[in-house]
């Protein structure tokens, strides 16, 4: 399954289609493991993309897998977790496939694709759009300039059509779009390139355009588990974990040690002793990547302006990060894949035991009220707990511990920070944090707090934080409530904690602030 992500529709150098033709910056997802018969998408929150804040979260929660597309991630493909197909966004060469040329900001669902499962979604960057079902039927709609949508015609295609021509009893698994150039791969692993050809993309050993699927015959005997295409070149992986490039190589993006392009697949790292399980490519970028068996990830071709002819080995775990760090533009390249199941990870799991009655074993009794731990927690996470829980306090032994130095929300923010990393506090209660960190010397929680209290402050209570800061310790909010009282020091010294503060404190900011020029004219 491929990803789109980019923003190049710059050839750099290649033969190029000779019509004009939009290329938006394609996005592209995040990491799915799909193969092309067993690949299992990554979770991803699809709502970070900025184009599904436009639906509401009960919409979000239906989505299984999403595309986001088009320029400046102005187009979107999802399906539900009831294989409805819906696409909303700005429509461009008609890659919705609703039928006509409207853009929409609301879903409109594709009925032709209605009860039809999704199993590979890819966008090219002509622009079009190529869709393969778990009954192995393949759809495509969008620009078709050159063929790319394997019809047969230059029509653009408004809505989703069958492609069929010479795929019949073809189970197509998976499809792959570069610029204008299209594969699909079938469940015997064969390969049908079709569209433009100027650059040898299509593997077929001459640079005609292919106005249909055509077999893929120098591949022939192999079996074909895995298709990527970049801008305008292919890879394809075998079932025996060899690789196989062609197409357009002005970057050095086949891997074969020089740049001139080739018109039909040639076997590249065939030196290297651990077999390849995964290949990487983008339509939008000159970039291309591998992951082997033992866990290295290579990269070649345009690689931040500079051209890798021979794959090299990254310090990256995964194919992603290459697209992430060193092509340009920086993209991902498959399917986005929401999950909705019960897994929680372990930060999720212990998040959701905090103050739980049935899993904890020790209560802590703050102003009348009980919060419901778990000691093992508690002496992983602190080492206050850690000393108490291990030595020969008498707290050791008690089912439930009394606390009478910190208020009920201070010392509940305290324990829950210990299960989740985070603070949720009002200013003037992160003050009384900010002594109990202080006083169990946990640094990263009083950082936390005097982060609080600096987005906090107002000219009310300014003067109470200064104080705070003093009393505590902590020169960093000291100097940054002092700089506000002296920048706001007519405003605050009209407040009721002014004039509440102690003698000694108010001579000794009185005498600091003059020698900051405070009460000059």
């Amino acid at each position: 399954m491929e990803r789109c992500f980019s923003v190049s529709g710059d050839s750099g150098g290649l033969t190029a289609p000779a019509s004009p033709s939009p290329v938006p910056p394609v996005l592209t997802p995040i990491p799915p493991k799909w193969r092309a018969r067993v690949r299992y998408p990554a979770m991803v929150d699809v709502g970070k993309w900025p184009l599904f804040t436009l639906l509401g979260a009960q919409e979000v929660s239906r989505i299984r897998l999403a595309c986001v597309f088009g320029t400046s991630a102005n187009e979107a493909i999802y399906i539900t977790q009831d294989d409805e197909v819906l696409v909303f966004g700005l429509n461009c060469s008609n890659c919705l496939g609703t039928g006509d040329s409207q853009s929409t900001m609301v879903p409109k669902k594709l009925d032709f694709l209605q009860g039809k499962k999704v199993v590979s979604l890819s966008y090219g960057s002509g622009p079009h759009v190529l869709l393969a079902t778990e009954g192995g039927e393949l759809f495509a709609w969008g620009h078709n300039g050159y063929s790319q949508l394997g019809n047969g015609t230059t029509n653009q295609g408004v809505s989703p059509i069958l492609v069929s021509t010479n795929l019949q009893n073809k189970k197509i698994t998976q499809v792959a779009c570069g610029s204008h150039h299209s594969l699909a791969l079938t469940h015997d692993g064969e390969v049908f390139g079709w569209g433009y050809n100027g650059n040898g993309q299509l593997g077929v050993g001459n640079n005609g355009n292919q106005l249909t699927p055509c077999r893929l015959a120098a591949l022939q005997g192999l079996c074909v588990l895995e298709i990527v295409s970049g801008y305008a070149h292919s890879l394809a992986l075998t079932d025996e974990g060899l690789l196989y490039a062609w197409g357009a190589n002005t970057y050095g993006q086949l891997g074969t040690g020089n740049k001139s392009n080739q018109l039909s697949p040639v076997h590249i790292m065939a030196e290297k002793e651990s077999r390849i399980v995964e290949i990487a490519a983008c339509h939008s970028t000159h970039t291309s990547a591998c992951k082997t068996q033992s866990g290295q990830v290579y990269m070649w071709g345009q690689c931040r302006g500079q051209s890798i002819v021979l794959p090299h080995l990254t310090h990256f775990s995964c194919t992603d990060d290459v697209f992430a760090c060193f092509s340009t533009p920086s993209v991902m390249w498959r399917l986005l894949s929401m999950e909705h199941d019960d897994f929680l990870t372990v930060a999720q799991s212990l998040r959701k035991e905090f103050d739980s009655p049935e899993t904890a074993d020790l209560k802590f009794s703050v102003d009348g009220k009980y919060i419901h731990v778990h000691k093992a927690v508690l002496k992983i996470r602190c080492e206050h707990f850690r000393s108490m829980f291990q030595s020969h306090w008498t707290e050791d032994m008690k089912e439930v511990i009394e606390i009478d130095q910190f208020s009920y929300p201070v010392y509940r923010s305290f324990l829950e920070f210990l299960y989740t990393d985070d603070v949720d506090l009002p200013p003037e209660d992160a003050i009384g944090l900010l002594d109990l960190a202080t006083s169990y010397c946990e640094n990263r929680l009083k950082r936390l707090c005097q982060h609080i209290i600096k987005r906090g402050i107002t000219v009310e209570n300014a003067f109470s934080l200064l104080s705070a800061a003093v009393r505590y310790d902590a020169e960093d909010l000291e100097e940054f409530c002092f700089k506000f009282c002296v920048n706001h020091l007519t405003a605050v010294t009209q407040t009721a904690a002014f004039w509440q503060i102690d003698g000694n404190m108010l001579k000794e900011f009185i005498c600091r602030a003059s020698r900051c020029g405070a009460f000059k004219n």
